[in-house]
């Protein structure tokens, strides 16, 4: 009895644990359009069911001391790095594995796009898709969960 009490015990915090992993939430690796360049390192939260992420780290350390100078909201002129460029996102009502809804920035020329989240490989990796309109007209970048 109590080896099938702990047998179900482990079962249920392995699969939280596993389902936790399949949200955004976490610090991602973000890897450029070409597959291989590292950027940066954005710190996704959630907080009453909203998403937000946030540059902690440029891998490009003459970056570093960047500002949001292209930034037309109330990002202007703030560091990039601890600058929040994922904004507004939330767990797709239909499709429990996307969230979307909200945008994400580029802060290299202040541009903000419509943005969905979609983790893959069990939450070790994400497709974050920016777009104009609808999802077909964007690019997709597969960032690495760091943690």
């Amino acid at each position: 009895m109590k080896k099938t009490l702990f047998a179900a015990t482990a079962l249920l915090l392995g699969t939280g644990l596993a389902a936790a992993q399949s949200t955004p939430v976490g610090l991602w690796k973000t890897i450029d359009d070409d597959g291989k360049t590292e950027k940066s390192l954005v710190r996704i939260t959630e907080n009453g069911g909203v998403y937000t992420g946030t540059i902690e780290k440029l891998f490009d350390a003459s970056k570093a001391e960047n500002k949001c100078d292209k930034c037309k909201d109330d990002r202007k002129d703030k560091p990039v790095v601890g600058l929040q460029i994922i904004r507004g996102i939330k767990q797709d009502a239909s499709d429990k594995g996307l969230w979307g809804g909200g945008e994400i920035l580029d802060p290299s020329d202040g541009s903000t796009y419509k943005a969905r989240l979609k983790p893959i490989e069990g939450g070790k990796r994400m497709e974050m898709r920016g777009y104009v309109g609808m999802p077909m007209f964007g690019r997709t970048q597969t960032w690495v969960r760091v943690e």
